[in-house]
């Protein structure tokens, strides 16, 4: 499995892949908000999402785990 983490701390304030869905590398998955600011979480290689383990309006940290990848 591979792990999509947060490259900072921040809300989650919207989800852009679900379970299931195939992923291409670069792609934005997550939305934070930090700082006022929106902040796109991006895939390193392409996959299928196994799971999402994170909500929106759930707050993470920097290094967090997002979602996973199959």
């Amino acid at each position: 499995m591979k792990q999509v983490t947060a490259s900072m701390a921040g809300t989650v304030i919207q989800l852009l892949a679900q379970a299931g869905a195939e992923v291409s590398a670069g792609a934005d998955v997550v939305m934070l908000e930090s700082m006022k600011m929106e902040v796109p979480i991006q895939t390193e290689s392409a996959g299928k999402v196994a799971s999402v383990k994170v909500n929106v309006g759930d707050f993470v940290n920097e290094g967090d785990v997002l979602l996973e990848l199959e």
